[in-house]
């Protein structure tokens, strides 16, 4: 059984798919407590809105005929019987999945038990204005393929450097895809910019959340 936050379909507000249709499974319970973190409210236990089975979620994902699939949280590889659920989504190839994951979790053991290539893993690297770096996966850094995603969620110019250091120090851009995203009221989207022409910082894409532009930034299931 799975406990889940909230299920919707929406937009794709960031990532490769950004701007297409997608479903969304909101996973509770998270295993970090960033300082800047927007879905708080799936932490406690009492948000869990249902409870489910990985077939009835599997169901729900393809009665909504959209064939993007965002799994998210919370954290959603921690949730117990996560690996049932994969398996189902791993064996549809009419499936996109992507896992937006927090970046404490080893990405790799799921990776080798589900090996079809129509899961992707967008990685957070959670920076100093998380209070949380000193929970980061490293090997995640090696292990990411060009179907995957880094993000860098940047609030401050000292998160800005470190990502610069950790793009040159394992040559993230030859691996995955890189995205810079703006912790909303902490740093101008400009500032980024300009940093991205100082560094020269080729096959980075900076990304605003489409979701927080179209609906109130606090608005839920959207």
């Amino acid at each position: 059984m799975l406990n889940i936050v909230e299920k919707f379909l929406s937009v794709d507000g960031e990532g490769p798919s950004s701007g297409e249709l997608a479903t969304f499974i909101r996973f509770q319970g998270c295993n970090l407590r960033c300082s800047w973190c927007d879905t708080t409210y799936s932490w406690d236990k009492e948000s869990t809105a249902e409870v489910l089975t990985a077939k009835e979620i599997y169901n729900y994902i393809k009665e909504t005929r959209v064939t993007n699939v965002t799994l998210t949280g919370g954290e959603p590889l921690i949730q117990e019987n996560i690996d049932e659920l994969l398996e189902l989504l791993n064996l549809d190839d009419n499936l996109t999945i992507h896992i937006e994951t927090n970046g404490a979790i080893d990405i790799e053991p799921f990776k080798k038990r589900h090996t079809q290539n129509n899961i992707h893993y967008i990685v957070d690297f959670k920076l100093p204005s998380s209070n949380m770096t000193n929970k980061m996966n490293l090997n995640n850094l090696k292990i990411v393929e060009n179907s995957d995603v880094y993000k860098f969620v940047v609030g401050s110019n000292e998160d800005l450097q470190m990502t610069y250091e950790l793009i040159i120090k394992y040559d993230l851009t030859s691996k995955c895809l890189v995205y810079l995203s703006p912790v909303s009221g902490n740093i101008d989207m400009q500032e980024i910019v300009e940093f991205m022409k100082d560094k020269k910082l080729n096959k980075v894409r900076l990304q605003a959340q489409l979701h927080k532009i179209i609906w109130d930034k606090n608005a839920r299931g959207v």
